[in-house]
Formats: C-alpha cells, sequence, structure tokens
C-alpha cells in the first residue's frame, strides 16, 4: 500500500520528537549485550537513536536483537551490539564513536543517525558533515559501514526535505559505504507496524525492518568474511 505524505510527515515529526522521552541521559553509553555461549565470528554495532535502541519495547523485540537472531538462524555466529541511544543527534553520534570503536571494537557498523538534527532544523549541511566525519573514521579502522538513511517531515519545506533526503545517498557515494535508503520502509505510518502511540515500531514493526535491511547485512558480513582481518 502506497504511503500517505501527510500521514509520513505527522508519524515522523511525533517520533523523532518522543525520542527524547526516554529516560536515559544522550550521554550515557550504551549497555553491553553479553557475549553469546559460542565464539562470534564478528560484532556488528547499531547506533541511531530510539528507533535502534527499541523505545518502548523489550530490548529482546529490537531490531538488533531481532537481527542477531536471524542471522545466527542462517548459521552466521555474528553478535549484534545495541548501541541506540534516544534523542541522539548526529552531533552526539559523533562524539562518542571513538567509545563504540574502542570499547565495543565492531567489524560492521550500522549507522542510522541525523532525523533528530532535521526535526531540529538543523542544516543538512551540518548532518552530512558528520556522517562523513564518521564514516571515514570507521574506514580507517576497516569498519565496514551501512548507512540507515532517514526522510523529514514535509512541512519543513520542500528544499530542507529535499536536501535532507540527499545528505543519504551523497555520504554514501563519497565514501562507498552501503544504504538502507529509508530505514523504515514499509514500517512507518502502518498501524500494524507501530505501537499504540503510533510513532515507534513494534515487535511486528521491527521484525519488517529487518526483513528490509537483511540482503545488505549479508552483504556486509560476506565481506568481512572475505576479508578475514578481525581487529
Amino acid at each position: 500500500m502506497p504511503m500517505r505524505p501527510f500521514a509520513l510527515n505527522v508519524l515522523l515529526a511525533l517520533a523523532l520528537v518522543a525520542c527524547s522521552d526516554d529516560p536515559r541521559p544522550a550521554t550515557t553509553p550504551p549497555p553491553i549485550a553479553a557475549d553469546t555461549a559460542n565464539q562470534t565470528e564478528g560484532v556488528i554495532v547499531a547506533m541511531g537513536d530510539s528507533l535502534t535502541a527499541g523505545y518502548g519495547v523489550d530490548e529482546s523485540e529490537a531490531y538488533p536483537a531481532q537481527l542477531q537472531a536471524r542471522l545466527q538462524a542462517d548459521g552466521f555466529r555474528w553478535k549484534v551490539i545495541n548501541a541506540g541511544i534516544s534523542g541522539e543527534t548526529s552531533s552526539g553520534a559523533r562524539s562518542r564513536l571513538d567509545w563504540v570503536l574502542d570499547r565495543l571494537k565492531p567489524d560492521i557498523v550500522i549507522l542510522t543517525t541525523g532525523a533528530n538534527d532535521g526535526l531540529r532544523g538543523i542544516a543538512p549541511k551540518v548532518v552530512e558533515e558528520n556522517l562523513l566525519a564518521m564514516v571515514r573514521r570507521l574506514q580507517t579502522r576497516r569498519v565496514i559501514t551501512i548507512i540507515g538513511g532517514m526522510k523529514m517531515v514535509g512541512n519543513l519545506g520542500a528544499d530542507y526535505t529535499e536536501s535532507f533526503a540527499a545528505v543519504y545517498p551523497a555520504v554514501a557515494e563519497a565514501t562507498g559505504a552501503r544504504l538502507i535508503p529509508f530505514f523504515l520502509e514499509g514500517v512507518a505510518a502502518e498501524k500494524r507496524y507501530n505501537l499504540p502511540d503510533g510513532i515507534h515500531p513494534n515487535a511486528a514493526g521491527y521484525r519488517r525492518i529487518v526483513e528490509g535491511i537483511y540482503p545488505t547485512i549479508v552483504e556486509a558480513v560476506t565481506e568481512a568474511a572475505r576479508r578475514g582481518d578481525r581487529r
């Protein structure tokens, strides 16, 4: 079913405002998942805001946990760490990137950030500069990077929304990072895939997100296996 523009605009506006409702302050480092019983082949770190953190659902229902379960069911012994922090901007993500690299030692990072910048009217150029800096920093550490694209609300004006949407493919093209064009594809504005607040994905919504991003993740995992250079 085609997504209604007005519904998408309202959903994104409310969702990104609600990202700040998480009681954990944005400067608090994310929890680190316990090691799985078996030796892992690699580590994926999911960075982002409440849409990554899994606001309103159990930790096991957020997309990072569901992604790990899907990978392991398919024989990929990878650990996925949820490093989402509700309310975070791209500047906040950039400020803690070295902590993530040094503490979590990822082989792959799924970077879904910038939506809170957009809702606050921060210039898309700032988001682009932060994303570029983060991807390039990740690349210096030989971390495979996947960018999760976001879209901005239409009431900010066509010029702004178009400039914002263009940031993600531009960064992917400039750096060679993999791109998920719209992280919430098939979930945003769909009542059955969101919590009663109509804002955040429910367990089924996160399952649908995993279905959408899974081919890109498998490509990255396959590339990492070819490299064979765990840090």
